[in-house]
């Protein structure tokens, strides 16, 4: 691959670790759920998915614009390195509580993480848009696949 080298950082060591955890309720407000309910597509006819990894990223408009920019951005990476490799760690805890002269109790947590973690290189946003109407943006990210 031509061009420079880009790692999504977290710290100065330039390794993009995102970890995500389910068990919060997206609800339709939320810009996660835009994200996964939106069947918008941005304008990449000049990108065909059989030549590049396409990642969308979204970001809230009510935090600023240049802030709801970076977030999105980031994100459109994420989704392009989740496309590539996600480590998935799953941990479940079941406890039963018996006291004396009560019903029995059990409770049940589910934990679910998603990792990503990738060097990547030759990632360029090509795509930033605006919804006023809806207090989103959302970015676009290319990467020409090997």
């Amino acid at each position: 691959m031509r061009g420079r080298s880009l790692a999504i950082a977290g710290c100065v060591c330039g390794v993009l670790a995102v970890v995500v955890s389910p068990t919060e309720a997206v609800e339709p407000g939320d810009v996660r759920w835009h994200a996964e309910h939106t069947k918008e597509e941005p304008a990449v006819g000049r990108y065909p998915r059989d030549r590049y990894v396409i990642g969308t990223g979204y970001g809230d408009l009510t935090k600023g614009v240049l802030v709801c920019r970076r977030v999105a951005e980031l994100s459109a990476r994420t989704d392009l390195a989740k496309q590539i490799r996600v480590m998935v760690k799953e941990r479940m805890v079941d406890r039963v509580r018996e006291r004396s002269g009560r019903d029995v109790e059990q409770d049940i947590e589910l934990t679910r993480e998603e990792v990503v973690q990738e060097y990547l290189q030759g990632v360029r946003i090509v795509d930033y848009r605006v919804d006023e109407d809806k207090q989103t943006c959302s970015a676009t990210a290319v990467m020409m696949k090997e």
